[in-house]
């Protein structure tokens, strides 16, 4: 198990550290609030990166379509 380059002894290590400095009464209430935050960065990185593809999309779709009506009026103006 290897999270953020941490192992499995390192993590270990961090949680004894953090249940004597915190208590085991505070920590739970600490990993719901580190749970939230995660899970909030997440949402926001997903839609961040939603928006970012639909953007490309549209960008690319405004750059092919003149490209393809210049074909089609270039062809009728000569003919």
């Amino acid at each position: 198990m290897n999270i953020f380059g941490i192992g499995l002894p390192e993590m270990a290590v961090i949680m004894v550290l953090a249940l004597l400095v915190f208590g085991p009464k505070k920590l739970p209430e600490i990993g719901r609030s580190m749970g939230k935050a995660i899970r909030g960065f997440q949402q926001a990185s997903s839609e961040f990166e939603s928006e970012f593809k639909r953007e490309v999309e549209e960008i690319e779709q405004a750059t092919t379509a003149p490209a393809k009506s210049e074909k089609i009026t270039g062809t009728s103006e000569q003919g």
